[in-house]
């Protein structure tokens, strides 16, 4: 019997590409430029694909509607809120009590200090920045669901949320040291 001849040449180019090429399909992605981490020299970067399905400020920073500035401000607000709510928990006292339970982890310098910054950010941002901020960064909601939330729908409405929004994210900027107040400065952290 004769052998079939290969009509494909054989590409090592192709072989070592590690990118998918199915996603799922209802996947939302943007690309991102990442540190490489099997680089062997530092700094070396790769193009990786971010989810940005569930969210909005990933979103908002892939469309370019926010910059690097505001978009690493609303991530540390959201590293801090992590840390603040993982703080001290009621004991319930009608729960069966079972060997091998560990007791309540105490309240963490960092906790703390969490606790402390999210404290002045709300008082910087006022009760409606600062519940608009919880709304999108924490709880994931868009304009229109933020709109939904306090019973007013149109569209000036959502653009007033976004523009409010982006007010925000600049304070949060201001706060964390991302940005500066003099527009002709760069802060330490963004240089």
């Amino acid at each position: 019997m004769a052998r079939a001849k290969r009509s494909k040449t054989y590409r090592l180019g192709r072989i070592y590409d590690r990118r998918s090429r199915d996603l799922p399909p209802h996947a939302e992605v943007a690309e991102v430029e990442v540190d490489n981490p099997l680089g062997l020299d530092p700094g070396e970067k790769i193009v990786a694909l971010r989810s940005i399905r569930n969210d909005p400020l990933g979103r908002l920073h892939a469309h370019h509607q926010i910059d690097e500035a505001q978009y690493r401000g609303g991530r540390a607000f959201q590293s801090d809120w992590e840390k603040a709510e993982r703080g001290p928990q009621a004991i319930d006292p009608n729960r069966e009590y079972v060997d091998g339970i560990l007791g309540r982890e105490p309240v963490t310098e960092s906790q703390r200090q969490a606790v402390l910054r999210l404290n002045r950010i709300e008082h910087e941002l006022g009760t409606d920045g600062a519940a608009l901020v919880h709304d999108v960064l924490v709880l994931g909601l868009t304009m229109e669901q933020v709109g939904e939330r306090r019973a007013v729908r149109s569209q000036r409405w959502n653009d007033y949320f976004s523009k409010r929004l982006q007010e925000c994210l600049d304070r949060l900027a201001l706060i964390y040291g991302f940005a500066s107040d003099d527009p002709g400065a760069t802060s330490p952290r963004s240089r």
